[in-house]
């Protein structure tokens, strides 16, 4: 049951409203975002506390997976977005059929949910992808093994990120007790070649309904624990001729799949220096947060942008690199208040741009990240992780 009708009064008048369905971090950088452009989202939220709903001022909460709660948060919005993408497809085209102005639309938001079909999707369009297989049993899981010669990455087709619903087994046997498991469990799978990973890097684009797309830099990520840690812009050494082919590539999957707003295209670069596609997310994206202070346009404003068919702005990077650290919560939180820590960083790195999220302490947890710009990329990175560290610890490294 929604327990509020959000704040109709919290928008500029005359000015475009856009509703936006979730409450994490990404939702709230989008707000930031959306006042330097003279406006205020609304929000769906789950709870008064959520990360987004301590800044936004027009907040609606309800539940995503309620259609009457999401009909009650885009009442005369201008345009619908996500800061994730699980509400089901089925409510998005009931609130398109009604008139309501949904981006990206679920027709391309499928191939972020569902895994085995982005898989064939892009394989269609002749983007470099694994080989991969759907899973509908062990034998079939057998077969893969054998095929690939034991190179087996089984994922789950919907709901897993940051690390979830992926699994390496070791062994044949292991792979097929454990697909007759997850399958028990009436979880659908697909399984991948395993590839000779020697770094993953991340290309982003945005593009409006009118067809415009703007690319970023191609950046390298770096993960822990299934959980991007580190972003650094442009990637380094990366070959130019490879940086844009990938740029190229992701252009051409954002206007072949119709989507709009920003999409990261997440990739593997092997040891042969090939490139293939690991996943696509359809909103703002944690490997793009180095662009709030290492570029003309961050990749909040272009969202919001995108989604309302504005022109979209330069992508040009304002320093040679720039270097995103995320803050993930420490085993313990540290007795030092996080105003003191911030001031600490702030101290020994004048120029650190720390951005925070509004969230309590849960080990392992996204709290924010820190940016960093320079010339030295490797001096950047050490000074990134540094301030990172001490954020997260309250301690130097």
């Amino acid at each position: 049951m929604t327990e509020a009708k959000g704040n109709p009064a919290a928008h500029a008048p005359g000015m475009p409203v856009v509703a936006v369905i979730g409450d994490g971090q990404l939702a709230r950088m989008m707000q930031t975002a959306a006042i330097e452009l003279g406006q205020s989202v609304r929000l769906l939220a789950g709870a008064k506390d959520a990360s987004a709903a301590q800044v936004a001022a027009d907040v609606v909460l309800g539940d995503y997976t309620s259609l009457d709660d999401l009909r009650i948060a885009v009442q005369g919005a201008d345009a619908v977005t996500f800061d994730h993408e699980h509400v089901p497809n089925e409510h998005l085209q009931a609130l398109i059929d009604e008139g309501i102005n949904v981006q990206p639309q679920p027709a391309a938001l499928v191939y972020a949910q569902d895994k085995l079909l982005m898989r064939q999707k892009l394989a269609e369009l002749g983007a470099p992808v694994p080989e991969f297989a759907a899973i509908d049993s062990a034998a079939e899981a057998e077969s893969f093994w054998d095929q690939v010669e034991g190179a087996v990455c089984l994922k789950a087709r919907r709901g897993g990120y940051d690390g979830k619903g992926v699994w390496m087994p070791a062994s044949r046997e292991e792979l097929s007790a454990l697909v007759t498991e997850l399958l028990a469990k009436g979880t659908p799978l697909l399984a991948e070649r395993k590839v000779a990973l020697a770094r993953e890097l991340s290309a982003m684009v945005a593009r409006n309904p009118s067809g415009q797309t703007a690319a970023w830099p191609v950046v390298e990520s770096v993960q822990e624990n299934g959980v991007c840690a580190e972003a650094t812009a442009p990637a380094p050494g990366l070959d130019p001729a490879l940086e844009h082919q990938t740029r190229e590539m992701a252009e051409k999957i954002a206007s072949e799949l119709g989507i709009t707003g920003v999409l990261a295209v997440e990739l593997f670069e092997d040891t042969a220096g090939e490139i293939s596609v690991n996943e696509l997310a359809m909103r703002p994206h944690n490997t793009g947060h180095w662009t709030q202070d290492g570029c003309v346009t961050d990749q909040f404003e272009q969202h919001l942008r995108a989604v309302l068919d504005y022109p979209l702005g330069s992508t040009e990077t304002k320093a040679e690199y720039t270097v995103m650290a995320n803050t993930l919560a420490a085993e313990e939180d540290p007795a030092q208040p996080m105003a003191q820590r911030m001031a600490e960083v702030w101290r020994r790195y004048p120029n650190a741009k720390i951005h925070l999220y509004g969230k309590g302490h849960r080990p392992g947890r996204k709290i924010g990240h820190v940016n960093m710009v320079g010339s030295d990329v490797e001096k950047v990175r050490q000074q990134a992780r540094e301030a990172a560290f001490y954020i997260v610890h309250a301690q130097w490294p």
